[in-house]
């Protein structure tokens, strides 16, 4: 089982920034993807970015490449969302989530269907 913790959300100014994090219980430096989903009242999940712990391969949604920035930490046992240039539209409940994939990729984590959430966090964008 993998446990999952988010944190760091909060309240910002469109044009700041955040940082999130995502402790996990058992970290696993090969084979997992990790991502990172986010989701608003009323409007459907959304794939945000994803990372192959293997490698570090990661991918974007286009709404968010270029200002959102995936990692992880294998030391630490956490992953990462470090989020610029926020705007009212990246306003959404943001979750962390993990799976088992072997031979994988940032791009193919980014397809893949997860299995192991936390519980969110929120980050509220005001204009």
């Amino acid at each position: 089982q993998v446990q999952l913790v988010e944190s760091g959300g909060g309240s910002v100014q469109a044009g700041g920034s955040l940082g999130l994090s995502c402790a996990v219980s058992r970290w696993a430096a090969v084979n997992f993807c990790m991502a990172w989903f986010r989701q608003a009242p009323g409007k459907q999940r959304e794939r945000v970015a994803s990372i192959y712990t293997d490698d570090g391969s990661t991918y974007y949604a286009d709404s968010v490449k270029g200002r959102f920035s995936i990692s992880r930490d294998n030391a630490k046992n956490t992953l990462y969302l470090q989020m610029n240039s926020l705007m009212p539209e990246d306003t959404s409940m943001y979750y962390c989530a993990a799976r088992y994939c072997v031979g994988c990729n940032g791009d193919y984590c980014y397809r893949k269907e997860y299995n192991y959430w936390g519980q969110g966090t929120q980050v509220t964008v005001s204009s």
